[in-house]
């Protein structure tokens, strides 16, 4: 009885991954189109043209040559390099709604409404640099990794014999995100009419890398006086490789320095949320003294002249 029971139950476990492998074979065979890996390719699935998707990328990354009153030149520049994507005024909205937010909330905990007031402008200006510094900060690690293997696919298109804008175009069409819309639009800016050099000096206003001048100038140098462009290409791949996993290394290594910031940083904050927790009329009777509000701005402001000096000092640049 016993072992009829467990042949009974390896049959239903059996069958119930049969048919669970054949819904999923189902499913997998009717997606019969590649799956979009980058925005470029995505753009293309809404039936654009070609212009049209050149236009949108240009318009989304505020290339568009729209004078805005929302776009000074450094914003405007920042702005394009942290491949913000969101319209400028619907993404200012948002951060000075999380401004606001901060304002009302200290306020609410006694904040003066005159220093509310003063505060809520300042925090509408830094809210959004501090957000396009993050997206600028993470889209560059991204680019920095992904564009040795954009190098070398570059090389081994250029190996079978194909021209250079072509192999670049390969890259738009096998990588994603950031650096495979990136090509794709210089490979959409030759195809209408832009000369290579300029393309490429394009991209470097565009994503701002610094691996990206060693690029460029290979290119542009090999486009103007000719030479073997996959040696160049395979040895730039090499460099660009190895500085990666030097600042890799150098980051490693300043991490006692980074990891004192963050843990001098967060002592005060989470000892004061424990004690908010813990006992909340510790602080009560002090709220509503301006000293006291002299004396958190500036713990604030020299807790963050310190940190910006350690995080100075563990920052390598090369």
């Amino acid at each position: 009885m016993g072992n009829g029971l467990f042949v009974i139950y390896a049959a239903v476990g059996l069958t119930a991954i049969m048919i669970a492998e054949a819904v999923y074979l189902l499913v997998s065979s009717s997606a019969d189109r590649r799956e979009a890996i980058n925005r470029r390719m995505k753009l293309q699935e809404k039936s654009l043209t070609q212009e049209q998707v050149l236009i949108q990328l240009r318009k989304e990354r505020g290339l568009d040559g729209s004078r805005s009153i929302f776009s000074p030149a450094g914003f405007r520049a920042l702005r394009t390099q942290s491949g913000l994507t969101t319209p400028l005024p619907q993404f200012l909205l948002k951060t000075s709604g999380v401004a606001l937010a901060v304002v009302v909330l200290a306020t609410w905990k006694g904040l003066s409404t005159a220093y509310a007031a003063a505060a809520f402008p300042v925090l509408c200006f830094v809210f959004p640099l501090m957000a396009m510094k993050y997206l600028l900060k993470r889209r560059h690690k991204m680019f920095g990794m992904q564009l040795p293997e954009a190098i070398e696919l570059i090389t081994r298109g250029l190996k079978a014999g194909h021209p250079v804008p072509v192999a670049i175009a390969m890259v738009a069409r096998e990588m994603p995100d950031p650096i495979g819309t990136e090509f794709g639009v210089i490979a959409d800016e030759v195809t209408y009419g832009s000369d290579l050099v300029s393309a490429l000096q394009n991209l470097f206003e565009r994503v701002g890398h610094e691996d990206l001048p060693l690029f460029v100038t290979a290119v542009s140098i090999q486009s103007t006086t000719g030479g073997n462009l996959r040696e160049i290409l395979d040895g730039l791949a090499t460099v660009i490789r190895e500085r990666g996993k030097l600042r890799r290394k150098v980051r490693a290594i300043s991490t006692e320095g980074r990891m004192s910031a963050y843990i001098l940083t967060a002592v005060p904050a989470l000892l004061f949320a424990a004690i908010t927790v813990l006992m909340p009329n510790y602080y009560a009777d002090i709220w509503d003294e301006p000293l006291t509000w002299y004396l958190l701005i500036s713990s604030i402001a020299w807790l963050m002249l310190g940190n910006a000096m350690m995080f100075k000092m563990a920052n390598f640049r090369f």
